[in-house]
């Protein structure tokens, strides 16, 4: 039986992630942070429960040093948070751990699992960004630096892995109905707030993005809306993008 190591699979995308590997017959282990929910999630699947907080800097290493005997056939690497706020007052010890998890903990997991893929010559690995990985983010300026790393960071490892039987897949979503805006704080900023109606689901952008993982796409960006906002990004004056990525931060 084939395997999936799934961070942050307590709830959202994550736990959204884990039900389609398990409906399709694969093993899954699912990691988050000790809590009812990590161990509600994992009982329901019937999967293993691998408590971790992933803004202690060994965690990695001590998650891959544990399942090293084991084959990880499936790595997603979907743990992550937001702060929202201007710099000059957020607050420091948040965003240094946003950085570990977003940043470092993804690298970690990506660097120390790719061998074994590479030794067997297949293997997938999905990042989780954001189309926030696209563009500046004016009061969630660490937020939105973390996912552009999350995603120039993993379209350089698939084009180094092409033809090695190794994918890797950057999963964009936009706003997402979750738990993240809570924790990020910015439930009553414009961007929440009107799009608060037509927010895509957790499922919906776990189903688009497990599709395009096992089809071996390099970037997936759920919903038409989400594609041609991160297109016109891309075609847009870059002043003008750091302007209307400010006013839809503002409150």
């Amino acid at each position: 039986m084939q395997t999936a190591l799934i961070t942050g699979a307590s709830s959202g995308i994550g736990l959204e992630l884990a039900k389609l590997f398990a409906a399709d017959g694969i093993a899954t282990i699912l990691v988050a942070r000790e809590s009812e929910r990590l161990r509600a999630a994992a009982a329901s699947l019937k999967s293993r429960a691998f408590p971790a907080d992933l803004a202690d800097r060994d965690a990695p290493e001590r998650i891959f040093e544990s399942l090293k005997t084991e084959r990880i056939d499936y790595l997603v690497n979907n743990a992550g948070f937001g702060l929202g706020g201007a710099l000059a007052k957020t607050d420091r010890r948040a965003e240094l751990e946003m950085i570990q998890v977003n940043i470092t903990a993804l690298y970690d997991l990506t660097k120390l699992f790719l061998p074994g893929m590479l030794a067997r010559g297949a293997g997938r690995i999905m990042n989780v960004a954001s189309t926030a990985a696209f563009q500046p983010g004016p009061l969630m300026a660490v937020y939105y630096a973390s996912k552009a790393f999350v995603l120039s960071f993993s379209e350089a490892i698939a084009e180094e892995l092409t033809g090695t039987g190794v994918t890797v897949t950057t999963l964009c979503p936009g706003p997402t109905a979750s738990d993240f805006q809570r924790r990020a704080g910015i439930e009553q900023t414009k961007m929440v707030k009107g799009k608060a109606l037509g927010m895509m689901t957790s499922e919906e952008a776990a189903r688009i993005g497990y599709r395009g993982m096992m089809n071996g796409k390099v970037i997936v960006i759920p919903g038409l809306l989400n594609r041609l906002g991160v297109q016109s990004l891309r075609l847009g004056p870059r002043a003008i993008v750091r302007k209307a990525a400010k006013k839809l931060q503002e409150t």
